[in-house]
């Protein structure tokens, strides 16, 4: 009988869970925005995690740039709370990225209406 999850899919969750609550309550830098922590992907061997944010309240490329540069400065102390919230043997290193996908989503969403908005004229014109 196959697992249903990998363990590296179920770390993977929990470390997204663990990461949200940290970055939400212990995290004081004014720098940091609205971060919402969309996707997390770790090595098979469990020595890297690839964390996926997106930034709300941010607009600027600049803004997203130094909120994730924050992220990365931090990630020793994140990567210290973590561990201390999980029961691992060795805690993965943590390298933040940003998830543009909100953003791409909100763009679609806006040509789609667009469009709808054109076809209703072109009908209502005929």
């Amino acid at each position: 009988m196959a697992k249903e999850y990998s363990r590296t899919q179920r770390v993977a969750e929990q470390v997204q869970k663990e990461l949200a609550q940290i970055i939400q309550l212990e995290m004081k830098d004014p720098r940091l925005g609205l971060i919402t922590v969309s996707a997390v992907d770790i090595s098979r061997d469990l020595a890297f995690a690839d964390i996926h944010v997106s930034c709300m309240g941010v607009e600027g490329q600049e803004q997203i740039d130094e909120s994730i540069n924050v992220l990365n400065g931090a990630a020793g102390f994140l990567r210290s709370q973590l561990a201390r919230a999980m029961k691992l043997r060795a805690t993965p290193r943590l390298r933040f990225y940003f998830d543009n996908s909100l953003r791409r989503g909100q763009h679609l969403s806006s040509l789609i209406e667009r469009a709808i908005a054109k076809d209703q004229q072109k009908k209502s014109g005929e």
